[in-house]
């Protein structure tokens, strides 16, 4: 144990996601010798992401103003809806090069035992996009959902629910990404490759 402000901040950096006690403490000595120019820059993005950044109103992506740029993208298909867990899933999807619609972000999957339901997810902004009734300019009637969930216990679970709901919508064709993607893991660390063969042979379920 470190005293007084280094040890707090090692706490603070050894909460992140994948950062283990090893790593915080070496990210911190790292920053103690750093340049203060270059604490400042880090200090202006943190304060930028806390204030600056906002959830695009219609999928749910992260963005600067009201609306995401794949949301404001005229040329990208309306009626083609991969829905995601996080927004950084969005950014695996892109990578492909693959998929030329539009997203629904949910914002997690379901965990009960973690007490995430459907409540606690983006699920009735889905159905309301679906249904043709989401924010005004977002009315373009949807032909097919893509279920991109993690190919983990939630994700399966999410897809599962999303599917039962789903089915019912006249017309709708519902897919889930195809077999490429190992089981028990994250969608961000697939490669691209992986992840494009998946969507391109994406099922109907």
């Amino acid at each position: 144990m470190f005293e007084g402000p280094v040890q707090d901040l090692i706490d603070e950096l050894g909460r992140l996601p994948g950062i283990g006690p090893k790593s915080a403490q070496r990210i911190a000595f790292h920053l103690l010798a750093t340049e203060p120019a270059d604490i400042g820059r880090l200090q202006d993005a943190l304060q930028k992401v806390r204030d600056g950044v906002r959830f695009c109103e219609v999928c749910g992506n992260v963005a600067e103003t009201e609306r995401c740029r794949y949301c404001r993208d005229a040329r990208r298909d309306a009626t083609l809806l991969c829905v995601v867990e996080e927004p950084k899933d969005v950014l695996a999807v892109e990578r492909t090069r693959e998929f030329r619609g539009r997203y629904h972000v949910l914002g997690g999957a379901l965990d009960p035992l973690g007490g995430i339901g459907p409540d606690q997810l983006r699920i009735r902004q889905l159905v309301a996009r679906i249904g043709g009734t989401g924010p005004a300019g977002d009315e373009a009637e949807i032909a097919e959902i893509i279920i991109a969930t993690d190919p983990n216990t939630e994700g399966e679970a999410t897809a599962t629910y999303l599917l039962r709901l789903l089915r019912d919508f006249p017309g709708l064709t519902v897919s889930r990404l195809a077999s490429g993607l190992p089981m028990g893991g994250d969608l961000e660390f697939a490669d691209e490759l992986t992840l494009g063969r998946a969507l391109s042979g994406r099922r109907t379920m």
